[in-house]
C-alpha cells in the first residue's frame, strides 16, 4: 500500500506525556447517545485536549452511513438528478443528533452545506463534510474550539500529507490554547486550495496525525471493541485479548486481516515514539489494547494468530535455478509489467513460488502463465488456487527454541497439509499456506497449541 503520510524521517522527540489525542470512529458518534458517551470521556480528563472525529456510522446493521450518502448525493447532481432526497436523509440524521443536544446552529451549517453540493462541488469536498459538520456539533456541543481539518492538514499535489508541514501548522494554531480542541477527521486542504480526502477509515491518520503535530503522551482510538484479540472471534470461541503489542507485530498482524485501525495510522505516532492505545466507548473501563515500540515479550510469546483464504500460488522448477542470474527478478518483472503484486515469494535450489492474492489474478492468469513460459522457460509450473494463508505472530518467537516445531507438530495431529512455509529473518512471524478447506481447522489448532 502507498503510504499517504510523506514522512519527515524525524527521530523520537520528547513528548508531553499528560497530553491526549483522543480519536473517535463513526459508531462512537453513530447518535446523540453515543456522542454524549465519548463527551463523558473526554470530559472526564483534562488531559484530553484534542479530540478528532469521523462521521455519524451505521446505528444498526442495515443503517447507512453519512459519508455513503454524502457520495450519493454527489453522484446525482453529476448526473443532473436532484440529490434533495437523499440529502434530506442526511439532514434528518444530524438534526435529530443536534435537537436532543441543544446545537440550533446545524440547521444553518447543512443548509450551506446542500447549496454547495447542489452548486457541483467535487467529491472529495463533498464527502468530507461528514466529518465537517460532526465537528461543528460536537465542538459546540463540548463548548470546544473548532480547528477545520483542511486549514492545518496540508496535501501536496501528489495527495500525500506534506509531514512537515502539516505538524507546524497544527502546533502553531494550537500553541497555548487551554480549551479543548475538536478537528474533523478524512481530510485537508492541497497547494492549490482543493479538499483532499484520505482513503475510508482515514480519520484514523488525522488523529495520529495530531497526535504527532502536539507530541502527545498516547493517541486514544475510541472504537466500539474493546482492543484487539488474538484471534478471530468468528473462528475462535472467547478468544483472549491482547494488552499489548508492538508496532511491528500490529502491522503483521493487520495485513492478515486483524485490524480495528487504518493501515496508515501508526506511521506518524511511530515515528515519534507515541503509543495508540486502543479503546470501547461503550466500555470505557475496558483495558483495550496499547500500541508501543517495544515490550517485554519474555512471558508472551505469542501476540496473536490471523489469516484468511484468497490466494494463489505459481510454483515454477527449473534445474540449476540457483546459478541462472536473474530469474527471480525476471519472474517479479513480469508480474510488475502486468501491475500485479505479490504477498510472497519462497525458494529452494531449484524452485520458486509466488503468492499473490486471487482478485489481482482474476482474469489473467492464462497470460501470466504464459509470459513465464515464454520468459523463463521453466521444467515445470503449477498453479495451486484456493490458498489460506495464517501468521504466528510475536517478538519473543525468535527467542524461543521450538516454536515452528509445536506449530507444526499441531497441525499435523489436526491432519492439515501445510503447502506453505515463510519466515523471516527477523522471526517475528511464522506465514503458512493450507488449503481453504483446511482455513478454520489450521487457525483453531494453532491458537489452542500457543494459547489454550
Amino acid at each position: 500500500m502507498v503510504r499517504e503520510i510523506a514522512g519527515d524521517g524525524a527521530s523520537p522527540l520528547s513528548l508531553n506525556s499528560n497530553t491526549i489525542v483522543c480519536k473517535f470512529g463513526g459508531t462512537s458518534l453513530a447518535d446523540a447517545d453515543q456522542i454524549r458517551k465519548a463527551a463523558a470521556i473526554v470530559q472526564s480528563d483534562s488531559n484530553r485536549r484534542f479530540v478528532v472525529v469521523s462521521a455519524p456510522g451505521k446505528r444498526t446493521s442495515d443503517d447507512k452511513k453519512i459519508t455513503d450518502l454524502l457520495y450519493l448525493c454527489h453522484s446525482l447532481v453529476q448526473q443532473g438528478l436532484n440529490s434533495a432526497f437523499a440529502f434530506d436523509v442526511i439532514r434528518e440524521r444530524y438534526m435529530s443528533i443536534a435537537d436532543k443536544l441543544d446545537v440550533p446552529e446545524m440547521f444553518d451549517w447543512l443548509r450551506d452545506v446542500q447549496i454547495q453540493i447542489a452548486s457541483g462541488a467535487d467529491s472529495d469536498w463533498v464527502a468530507s463534510r461528514g466529518e465537517y459538520l460532526n465537528g461543528r456539533l460536537i465542538a459546540r456541543f463540548l463548548g470546544a474550539r473548532f480547528v477545520d481539518a483542511e486549514d492545518v492538514v496540508v496535501f501536496g499535489l501528489d495527495g500525500k500529507v506534506r509531514a512537515s508541514e502539516t505538524y507546524a501548522r497544527i502546533a502553531a494554531t494550537v500553541e497555548n490554547e487551554n480549551n479543548i480542541v475538536v478537528i474533523p477527521g478524512f481530510y485537508g486542504k492541497d497547494l492549490a486550495g482543493k479538499v483532499r480526502c484520505f482513503s475510508r477509515g482515514g480519520s484514523d491518520i488525522t488523529g495520529a496525525i495530531v497526535a504527532r503535530a502536539v507530541l502527545a503522551g498516547v493517541y486514544e482510538n475510541w472504537t466500539d471493541v474493546s482492543g484487539l484479540l488474538m484471534a478471530d472471534p468468528r473462528l475462535i470461541k472467547n478468544p483472549k485479548p491482547i494488552a499489548e503489542v508492538t508496532y511491528r507485530e500490529q502491522r503483521e498482524l493487520s495485513y492478515m486481516g486483524a485490524t480495528v485501525l487504518h493501515d496508515e495510522a501508526v506511521f506518524p505516532v511511530r515515528e515519534a515514539g507515541i503509543p495508540i492505545h486502543i479503546r470501547n466507548t461503550n466500555d470505557p473501563a475496558a483495558p483495550g489494547t496499547r500500541i508501543v515500540t517495544t515490550r517485554d515479550s519474555s512471558n508472551s510469546t505469542l501476540v496473536g494468530v490471523a489469516g484468511h483464504k484468497g490466494f494463489v500460488t505459481i510454483f515454477t522448477e527449473k534445474a540449476l535455478m540457483n546459478g541462472e542470474v536473474g530469474y527471480g527478478r525476471r519472474m517479479l518483472e513480469l508480474l510488475e509489467a502486468r501491475g500485479i503484486p505479490y504477498e510472497h515469494a519462497p525458494t529452494s535450489i531449484d524452485t520458486m513460488s509466488v503468492v499473490i492474492r486471487a482478485d489481482f489474478l482474476e482474469g489473467r492468469e492464462d497470460q501470466v502463465v504464459l509470459d513465464i513460459k515464454n520468459i523463463l522457460n521453466p521444467d515445470r509450473i503449477e498453479v495451486l488456487h484456493d490458498l489460506a494463508l495464517i501468521a504466528t505472530v510475536g517478538e519473543g518467537m525468535s527467542n524461543k527454541i521450538g516454536m515452528a516445531g509445536k506449530l507444526f507438530a499441531a497441525l499435523g495431529e489436526a491432519g492439515v497439509n501445510i503447502r506453505m512455509i515463510d519466515q523471516g529473518a527477523s522471526e517475528i512471524n511464522i506465514i503458512i499456506g493450507v488449503i481453504g478447506a483446511d482455513f478454520e481447522k489450521a487457525m483453531q489448532s494453532i491458537y489452542s497449541a500457543f494459547v489454550e
